[in-house]
């Protein structure tokens, strides 16, 4: 759905409301037909050392489709805001290449971060919310202290379901006070999922090669999964969460967004360190992961994979779900031995109360790391979203203040809530021996996985009949993200099932 820009002055007018931009853009913004939008990060970069593309001019066309794109025409209305520091940056960034500095892989690459991961810049941190409008964050998340160090471009912000889906169950993915209802590229009367949904259809639209996305429970697997794109949730604790906005640390993660698996890799490289602030106790042998190590198109030989026993032979959810099935028939090709096996939703007792207790426990301290917004208090946020009429509730934020917190009680009930979910995964490993599992959408492990504090990535698997694109879910223990990662990598080399989105009504 690229309009092909016929004269100069037809790309000064599609970029007029980014001034920025400057008079010269017009002799070295491309063309949209050289697919910039869709180049992996390694692509960039061997353009980049050709002297064939630089960062400026690869930011300068991403925010003319942007505005073709999320602004107008389909109006995806992925972004809640721009940097307006991007371009200087994508110039401080060039500029260290031509003295001959390059700081790694992600050395110039844009990167879109969700509205509740703070910068200390220009932007909002806002969580979708207009009671967080005002000054912004005074400092930078740690993963975005990360990036930067990196040399990433910070493109923006992304919408999201406000208060990451945590306001109030009823409310359409994709929708914010702030922000308005962002819409899924493959289809646009289509659901977006959330609640990083701004981060997974701008990645599938092209707006940047990467974004940021957050999960608590299935807030990246899901939109990655409807948008078509790659999404990693990471173990709990892999990533830093410090300035990011809180539902409960005891399953908040920050986790890549990217249309390959090896740039969703190299964009948590970038992210991982260790923060003082947000200790978590790591393997020795994680301090100096390379994720990107391990990434082989043979990945798959010789590994044991469990899989859903509903889509052994003769099934009807074979017919359900053929492109699942063809998965499954792509892995065994590439030499996986594949295990059905049946996974159990222990459907845990009492996870609303711990979410609330979540909510109740460590939002108060993040607002208070905040000034200059209107809501400095739990108690502020639910009175000033009473004085917004907007048609929309807030019975999560409504229940989390009203709910009594102890901390020993929270930290027994969320023990036991990842222990008896994190307990039937570990039993499907240690029975059949398995190095992983794999499955559909529909699965129980979409609940199970992020309730256990496991990592999880989604891969796209293909395109159903309605344009909706398909995904496998490939997941295992705690700290195996390499391997997941490995093992996704594998099977996006044998299907090559990414496709761009056509932006059908």
């Amino acid at each position: 759905m690229d309009v092909t820009l016929s004269s100069c002055m037809t790309r000064l007018a599609a970029i007029a409301l980014f001034s920025m931009l400057g008079s010269a853009a017009c002799a070295r913004v491309p063309d949209p037909e050289t697919r910039l939008e869709y180049l992996s990060v390694d692509e960039i970069n061997q353009r980049m050392d050709r002297g064939q593309l630089n960062s400026v001019t690869l930011l300068r066309h991403l925010l003319q489709r942007i505005e073709r794109l999320d602004k107008n025409g389909p109006a995806i209305n992925a972004i809640i805001e721009l940097n307006p520091d991007a371009l200087a940056m994508a110039e401080a960034m060039d500029q260290e290449r031509k003295g001959g500095y390059i700081r790694g892989p992600m050395h110039g690459i844009p990167v879109l971060l969700k509205d509740n991961i703070d910068t200390s810049d220009q932007m909002q941190t806002t969580a979708g919310s207009p009671a967080m409008v005002g000054e912004p964050a005074a400092k930078d998340a740690f993963i975005v202290e990360r990036l930067r160090a990196s040399g990433a471009v910070i493109l923006g912000k992304t919408n999201l379901s406000e208060w990451a889906h945590f306001r109030d169950p009823t409310l359409p993915s994709g929708w914010s006070g702030r922000g308005g209802q962002t819409k899924n590229p493959h289809l646009l009367s289509g659901d977006p999922c959330g609640s990083s949904s701004g981060s997974g259809a701008a990645t599938a639209a092209g707006f940047a090669p990467l974004a940021v996305g957050t999960e608590t429970s299935g807030s990246i697997i899901c939109p990655a999964s409807f948008n078509g794109v790659v999404g990693l949730k990471p173990t709990v604790g892999l990533l830093s969460r410090s300035g990011i906005i809180p539902v409960t640390h005891k399953l908040d993660t920050p986790g890549p967004m990217a249309r390959t698996v090896r740039d969703a890799a190299l964009l948590l490289n970038a992210m991982v360190g260790n923060d003082a602030a947000d200790p978590v106790e790591k393997p020795h042998n994680l301090e100096k992961v390379d994720f990107t190590a391990m990434l082989r198109p043979n990945a798959l030989a010789g590994r044991r994979i469990g899989y859903p026993a509903k889509f052994d032979s003769g099934n009807l959810a074979l017919l359900a779900d053929p492109q699942f099935s063809r998965a499954l028939e792509l892995m065994q090709a590439a030499g996986a031995t594949l295990i059905p096996v049946e996974l159990v939703d222990p459907r845990s007792k009492q996870v609303d109360e711990a979410f609330h207790m979540g909510i109740k426990r460590d939002l108060p301290r993040y607002l208070a790391t905040r000034t200059g917004i209107p809501a400095q208090t739990l108690e502020d946020l639910v009175l000033l979203n009473a004085a917004n009429v907007e048609g929309h509730n807030q019975d999560t934020l409504i229940a989390a203040s009203k709910v009594a917190f102890d901390e020993p009680t929270y930290n027994q009930l969320w023990q036991k809530i990842k222990s008896e979910n994190a307990a039937v995964i570990d039993q499907l490993l240690a029975t059949h021996q398995l190095d992983a599992l794999v499955s559909d959408v529909e699965s129980p492990a979409l609940n199970v996985v992020p309730l256990a504090g496991y990592p999880g990535i989604m891969v796209p698997s293909g395109i159903d009949e309605d344009g909706v694109p398909t995904s496998i879910l490939f997941y295992g223990p705690r700290w195996s993200d390499a391997r997941l990662l490995a093992l996704a990598y594998g099977y996006e080399q044998a299907s090559l099932a990414w496709r761009a989105p056509m932006f059908k009504p």
